[in-house]
């Protein structure tokens, strides 16, 4: 997979670079400014990005803008953004298309490289990947029906869900059996109102569903 890599710090750049190739994938640009960023995303061969939030020249919200603008030309362009802080705001953009293949984690994350890469690879592969203090940020301010549909034990399996969590982890978290896992999300796709689709990952469109302001 060839990736973008943006992040304007030299060091974490240069970390970032070496993590992501020795865990397989080909980091075909890597920038460290906006309009820099803005010119190696239009490479029509590139499979997804690695974006900071905040980049020169003004580090407000460069990364996230040109993720979403990606995004726009490109449906579904896999992104995995990258912050020192919960922009909400710009998280709700980037979830507003429905589509899955996003991914929002603070950048203490990279800290641990397991969870990172998982993280990567399930952006790519179609996912989404929210860290803990992201859920939680939109969650607290979610007030649509869809929620008030939920159980507070489908809200917590639906949280889990949106941090990439497979059924065996949530259960182990919560401390339930797969079998039941599978009864909650279920009834969460049922109170989503998702359609069966097998052209559709229904996983993703409920934490899209859910997350979305």
């Amino acid at each position: 997979m060839r990736l973008v890599l943006a992040e304007d710090n030299a060091l974490l750049r240069a970390g970032l670079i070496q993590l992501l190739e020795t865990s397989g994938f080909e980091v075909a640009h890597a920038v460290d400014n906006a309009p820099a960023l803005d010119e190696v995303l239009g490479d029509p061969t590139i499979d997804g990005a690695v974006l900071d939030v905040r980049m020169p020249p003004t580090f407000t919200d460069e990364g996230l803008r040109a993720a979403i603008a990606v995004r726009a030309r490109r449906p579904g362009f896999p992104v995995l953004v990258l912050s020192q802080y919960v922009e909400q705001l710009y998280a709700r953009e980037l979830l507003a298309s429905g589509e899955g293949s996003v991914g929002y984690l603070l950048k203490d994350r990279v800290s641990d490289v397991r969870q990172f890469v998982d993280g990567v690879r399930q952006v790519l592969a179609g996912g989404t990947v929210l860290d803990p203090e992201v859920v939680a940020t939109v969650m607290a301010r979610q007030r649509t029906e869809p929620l008030d549909r939920l159980t507070a034990r489908e809200r917590e399996v639906l949280a889990l869900m949106a941090e990439g969590r497979s059924n065996a982890s949530i259960g182990a978290t919560l401390h339930v059996t797969d079998k039941a896992v599978a009864k909650h999300i279920n009834s969460i796709f049922a109170k989503l109102d998702l359609p069966v689709d097998l052209e559709v990952n229904r996983r993703v469109q409920a934490v899209l569903a859910y997350l979305r302001l």
